[in-house]
């Protein structure tokens, strides 16, 4: 899978404030342990991990995910985040 298909889900999620916690959380939770100390130090999920979660979202391992996708996940992270501080 290339890289690129990130860029525009980034442009996306610029223009959405109100999922940057929400994408931070999710960075956070995909990133490998230790990322910091791997070359290059990006928080990014092993390739291997992505592929899998790209078959099992899309059927194909090399499927790139479009920016509303991103949006809608993040859009899921955040509701289900705050249905469970209100379980509380």
């Amino acid at each position: 899978m290339k890289p690129t298909w990130w860029w525009p889900a980034a442009k996306a999620l610029m223009g959405r404030p109100d999922l940057w916690k929400p994408a931070l959380g999710q960075v956070r939770a995909m990133a490998p342990t230790r990322w910091w100390a791997r070359v290059p130090p990006v928080p990014a999920p092993a390739r291997e991990w992505l592929g899998f979660r790209m078959e099992t979202a899309y059927g194909d391992r090399d499927a790139r995910p479009d920016a509303r996708d991103v949006l809608t996940f993040l859009e899921w992270c955040k509701e289900t985040r705050l249905s469970h501080q209100h379980m509380r």
